[in-house]
């Protein structure tokens, strides 16, 4: 089968080849042919390093499809059934899932280190246990996760993790009040998506923040009342909120700057959502007076920071009222073969989400 595979890490192109065979079906397991699948700026950080991956490997995490097999003792699911791939899906019985914080479970992240593809090189690894750049791939069956039939497969796709991720950040981590002042710095599809759940919220002023033109009129497209570039943030800062900060301000680059950026730009007492994933050795740092005085809220929140689920099944409910937007956040459209096309539109910042068709 096709697979868009990267043979090692720090390189930028991806090389699609047809030898590929998804492998690892046995109990627990399932096959899912892939129907379609966007890319998200951690396949990038994958590639680059910033987020840890073995290689080689397959990227991707982000996609839906249909069920082409099952493996022993797999309950819930059968051939020909419709799913989204979820990359982080809670196995109920960590301490964390006992919590309430699904999110936060990283049993399904075990099989991270164990490859699911294979090709005559030798074995390959998928990304975060997935690996959605390839026509069929082996995931636990919790990580295929069932979509009604009124649901198309490229909005499915979205909605397995960039959808979930900003819709989240706004509606479960920030809890984002009705009428008050929203920032968001960086205006991808998690970035659309958080302005999105601020508008569900009833956020009275969103602004939108990005260096790059057309991303800021796709904003004002999606709810953001204004759209600034960087260098004009500190303006819409004095004029909307007289020079007091943001009642919340989110971050979805992933980068220490623009993380202490955010935490200026927030009011005392208000509230830093921490959105993007950002390297390692990228260190944050505050002066711990500040830290004290202005008592500023910081929320890490990590894959919309509610119960997966739960997101999903909110996310279709609202996109069915036409409460949110997701057919429109897929500004680009390739073929496999062009992968390395839809790499080079999101590093550009021209697409907000690339829908890749297999």
């Amino acid at each position: 089968m096709r697979a868009a595979l990267q043979s090692e890490i720090g390189q930028d192109k991806l090389e699609v080849v047809d030898d590929m065979e998804a492998v690892g079906l046995g109990p627990g397991k399932v096959k899912i042919q892939v129907k379609a699948t966007g890319l998200c700026h951690s396949d990038l950080s994958a590639m680059s390093g910033v987020l840890p991956q073995p290689a080689p490997f397959i990227p991707g995490h982000e996609g839906s499809g249909v069920i082409s097999d099952v493996g022993d003792g797999v309950t819930g699911h059968s051939i020909g059934d419709r799913v989204l791939v979820c990359w982080l899906p809670p196995c109920g019985q960590c301490s964390s899932c006992k919590r309430g914080q699904g999110h936060l479970c990283l049993a399904s992240l075990a099989n991270a280190g164990t490859p699911n593809f294979r090709r005559a090189g030798g074995d390959v690894f998928g990304f975060a246990a997935t690996g959605t750049f390839a026509e069929e791939l082996v995931v636990d069956a919790a990580c295929a996760v069932p979509i009604p039939d009124d649901v198309p497969y490229d909005i499915a796709a979205l909605i397995g993790c960039g959808v979930t991720t900003g819709l989240g950040a706004a509606i479960n981590t920030a809890q984002v009040r009705a009428g008050s002042s929203v920032a968001v710095i960086g205006c991808g599809g998690v970035g659309i998506s958080v302005i999105q759940g601020a508008k569900v919220q009833g956020a009275a002023q969103i602004v939108a923040v990005d260096p790059v033109e057309s991303r800021r009129e796709g904003a004002l497209r999606f709810g953001a009342t204004e759209a600034v570039a960087p260098e004009a943030f500190d303006d819409a800062k004095n004029r909307i909120t007289g020079g007091e900060g943001f009642d919340y301000v989110f971050e979805v680059v992933g980068k220490s700057a623009t993380a202490l950026t955010a935490y200026k730009m927030t009011r005392r007492g208000g509230t830093v959502v921490i959105v993007g994933a950002g390297a390692l050795d990228d260190n944050f740092q505050i002066d711990m007076f500040s830290l004290f005085f202005d008592e500023k809220r910081i929320l890490p929140s990590m894959y919309g920071g509610g119960d997966v689920l739960r997101s999903y099944e909110r996310t279709i409910a609202l996109w069915r009222a036409g409460r949110v937007d997701l057919a429109g956040l897929i500004t680009h459209r390739v073929q496999l073969a062009e992968i390395n096309d839809a790499l080079d539109q999101m590093r550009t910042g021209v697409a907000l989400r690339t829908c890749i068709e297999l």
